[in-house]
């Protein structure tokens, strides 16, 4: 690969990303674009982020606001579809990797970068994310991942690089954890969360408490939707990024959203990690009450099963495909009907249904109830069982005889 003259990161400030920048100027000898996405992180991640990307060597630097697209294009999409990984994981970090490449990309397009770079590591699933967009984006432009090509092995060497090069990280041998920390959600590996034997300390979690310190009062939260897509929290209409920081508040205060995985990566690995997702844990747990009283039987069980595999995709980096967007296209469809308001109890990391209610709600009281009624003739389940039988009967008879 002929060695390209103007890089673009992408940058986020962190340990690895900080180091690479003067890396790259000293490997590669070009100069580097840093693109920053704000999709939602939060505290004071962004502060300063432009003046220590200058000063550590970058000749420009990009700092995009994308909370409103990652809410309304990348995570409603995702609801939508229901998918979850592997039982747990509401894939924040996997939903905003696609978007960070793809502004990466047309920052790189715009301002004349002839390659393209990043600070996944070559155990990860990261890379992946990034690459497989860049793929999709600009299949033309080389891609510099330094953790396959450098001699730093661990974290400890590369906070040791940052001092030797007067790199400001955050970073130390003694608060070791690896965060990501979005809109949706914050991850937590790494320390002593490396052993799966190992219970995460007090001090892993950050945006929501403890159910033993939550309030010992439950709190209820009404959550209306509109074709899936939710739109007002206790009767306000909101837009997506502030609904979702409204519900991580409340659900950080009540426990809500901690999951502690051992989750298959994409490259084959185990790995261990904590994430929080309070809101998000809200909001999936309504619309999937509201499509209790939506979906027919058939519609609902077929979309569970396609949850998985968009989960799947989601969390391989596939988001720019087209059957991603043919999914897309069927789970919109499917919720046409989801309209309605959900209330949600929660209560010290627990959360309950309370009310559901929707103008196109196919649960009849009528039909339900055990008082016997005209709408519903029980005799006819007899001619039903026997025919759904009869594979079964047939089979019972001939092992009888042999």
């Amino acid at each position: 690969m002929q060695k390209p003259k103007k890089v673009a990161l992408a940058y986020s400030g962190g340990l690895d990303t900080s180091i690479i920048i003067p890396w790259l100027k000293e490997n590669y000898g070009c100069e580097v674009v840093a693109v920053c996405g704000d999709i939602g992180q939060g505290g004071d991640e962004l502060d300063g982020l432009r003046d220590k990307a200058l000063k550590t060597g970058a000749s420009e630097v990009y700092i995009e606001d994308m909370r409103e697209e990652f809410v309304t294009e990348y995570l409603w999409r995702m609801l939508r579809a229901g998918a979850v990984y592997e039982h747990k994981y509401l894939l924040g970090t996997s939903i905003a990797r696609p978007l960070l490449a793809k502004k990466q990309v047309e920052v790189a397009l715009k301002s004349g970068c002839d390659g393209l770079a990043h600070g996944c590591t070559g155990k990860g699933n990261d890379q992946v994310r990034f690459e497989l967009t860049y793929k999709a984006l600009a299949p033309h432009l080389p891609v510099i991942a330094p953790w396959r090509e450098w001699d730093i092995v661990s974290r400890e060497d590369a906070i040791d690089y940052a001092a030797k090069h007067q790199v400001p990280i955050a970073q130390s041998t003694t608060k070791i954890y690896s965060r990501d920390r979005n809109l949706w959600h914050i991850s937590h590996e790494g320390g002593e969360l490396e052993d799966p034997a190992n219970a995460p300390s007090d001090g892993v979690w950050m945006l929501t408490r403890s159910p033993k310190d939550a309030p010992d009062a439950p709190a209820t939260v009404t959550i209306g939707f509109e074709k899936g897509t939710p739109v007002s929290v206790d009767g306000k209409r909101m837009s997506g990024v502030e609904l979702v920081e409204t519900l991580n508040r409340l659900g950080g205060e009540h426990g809500i959203g901690r999951i502690d995985l051992v989750e298959n990566r994409f490259v084959g690995m185990k790995s261990r990690g904590c994430y929080e997702t309070p809101g998000g844990a809200i909001i999936l747990a309504a619309l999937r009450e509201l499509e209790s009283l939506t979906l027919d039987r058939s519609t609902m069980h077929y979309k569970q099963k396609l949850a998985i595999d968009y989960a799947e995709m989601v969390y391989n980096g596939l988001w720019f495909t087209p059957l991603r967007e043919a999914l897309d296209a069927f789970f919109a469809k499917t919720l046409e009907t989801a309209t309605g308001e959900v209330t949600m109890k929660l209560y010290k990391g627990n959360l309950d249904p309370v009310s559901r209610k929707s103008p196109n709600s196919l649960y009849s009281l009528n039909i339900a109830s055990f008082t016997m009624g005209a709408e519903y003739d029980q005799k006819d389940a007899r001619g039903f069982i026997n025919l759904i039988g009869l594979p079964i009967q047939v089979r019972a008879a001939m092992l009888k005889q042999s």
